[in-house]
Formats: C-alpha cells, sequence, structure tokens
C-alpha cells in the first residue's frame, strides 16, 4: 500500500475490514518468511531485511505471536515455501506511475493478473524500468498525531538525532524519513524513546506527484490499486498519484 498522500492510505487501512487485516498480516508473513530464508538467520540483529519486516509488521498491529510464529516456521526444516520476488511497472489512467512489487511461487500466473488489472483500469504495464526512475528508494516512518498529543518540534528534534534524513508534519501525520541504510537504526531509537508507528517500511517515493481531473480516471485508478492490493501476490503498490 502506498503513494501520495500518506494519511489518507492511513486512514483507508485504518478503517478497513478484519479481512484486509488479515490478508496483510498474510503479504507481511510472507515478507519474514523471504527475509529469514534469504538472510540466514531468524535474529533481527543479524538480519537487517527481518529487523526491516518486523517493522513494518508492527505498524500493522500484527502481533508478535504471529511474529515469532512465522520466523519459528521459516527456521523450520520442514518448510519448503519458495518465493520469488518480481517488480512490474506500468501507467494507470491519466498517466499515473505504478510500481507492484510481488512475492510469488508462480509468476506465470502473477504477471498475467497484474496486467489484466492494468488493463482493466485503463491502464497498461510497461517494460522494467519504465517508471521506476522517476521514484527514490526511502525509509518512510508515519506517527499518527491525530489527538495532538505529540510536540511537532520534540518529534523532529527525536527523529533527526536519531539520524533520520528529513521530518514532515502533514496535519496529523508526522512523517519521517530516512536513508534505506539508516532505517532500522532510526526505527529503534525511536521506539526505545517510546514512539509507535502507523507506517514503518522501506518505499518507492515518487520525484513528482500527478493529479487527476477526469472523475472516470480518479474511479479507475482508485479501481487498479484495489485490484492489485487485493491479489494474494502483490506485497506493495507505490503510484505518484497525489489524492485529495
Amino acid at each position: 500500500m502506498s503513494g501520495h498522500s500518506k494519511w489518507h492510505n492511513i486512514q483507508k487501512t485504518k478503517g478497513a475490514a478484519d479481512a484486509k487485516r488479515s490478508a496483510a498480516f498474510t503479504k507481511v508473513a510472507k515478507e519474514i518468511l523471504v527475509a529469514v530464508k534469504e538472510g540466514g538467520s531468524g535474529d533481527p540483529n543479524n538480519n537487517s531485511r527481518l529487523a526491516t519486516v518486523i517493522a513494518k509488521a508492527k505498524a500493522v498491529n500484527m502481533p508478535n505471536d504471529n511474529i515469532k510464529r512465522t520466523i519459528d516456521k521459516a527456521l523450520g526444516s520442514g518448510n519448503t515455501e519458495s518465493f520469488e520476488s518480481i517488480t512490474y511497472e506500468g501507467y494507470g489512467p491519466g498517466g499515473v506511475a505504478v510500481i507492484v512489487e510481488a512475492l510469488t511461487d508462480n509468476r506465470q500466473r502473477t504477471a498475467p493478473e497484474v496486467r489484466h488489472a492494468f488493463d482493466k483500469c485503463n491502464g497498461n504495464m510497461g517494460a522494467p524500468g519504465c517508471v521506476s526512475w522517476s521514484f527514490d528508494r526511502k525509509g518512510v516512518i508515519v506517527i499518527d498525531n491525530e489527538d495532538g498529543e505529540l510536540d511537532e518540534d520534540t518529534v523532529m528534534m527525536d527523529a533527526l538525532e536519531a539520524g533520520a534524513a528529513d521530518f514532515t508534519a502533514d496535519g496529523p501525520a508526522l512523517e519521517i524519513n530516512t536513508d534505506p541504510d539508516s532505517f532500522n537504526a532510526v526505527v529503534k531509537a525511536l521506539e526505545e524513546k517510546g514512539y509507535s508507528f502507523v507506517n514503518a517500511d522501506i518505499e518507492m517515493v515518487p520525484q513528482n506527484t500527478v493529479v487527476l481531473s477526469s472523475e472516470g480516471d480518479v474511479k479507475n485508478m482508485d479501481k487498479l490499486i484495489d485490484m492489485l492490493e487485493d491479489n494474494e501476490d502483490v506485497q506493495n503498490v507505490w503510484h505518484n498519484w497525489e489524492m485529495n
């Protein structure tokens, strides 16, 4: 899940049904399995990719028992699940740039399904690299300050002292950006100060955004995101649509 604006997406997710929450847990669990297998360790202190996924799991309120159970499953000798990371790129309605990150055990199934979603929503899937050049890979941490209990200046100073690259207050959302390499250290430092997050992930952040003026394009773009996010093989959908 993601794109612009972050708060729009978070509000949408916070109001999601249990089925959506369950699907989010399933997708994060898949990422944990891959992180443990590829990193060769179930200890986040020795496996930076696993540490990143655990931060994401906590942000979607995945229980610690579920996280531990998934790590144990990945370490088990009987676990033969194997997933391949694939990235698809293309354009949504109105020229919106879209990046789709998938983990699949069958790319012959996943690719046609992703292409079908683009085609059905007045978009088109392109060649690798056709839009990713216009995105930057960044750590993105979002703190919910809807109740106004947090002092923005204090959060900013704590984030910068932890090694963050940037801080933005967007209404009730306090967004912290990091270099990908410092993401885990910043998350850990802020957690130690008592902060909790509604989003914590390394994302593809657009350099520029697109505003859709046509109601039809807006509906199709919403539909495209929903279709992709409902696909069990799709882990993340990044785009440069400036939502209102």
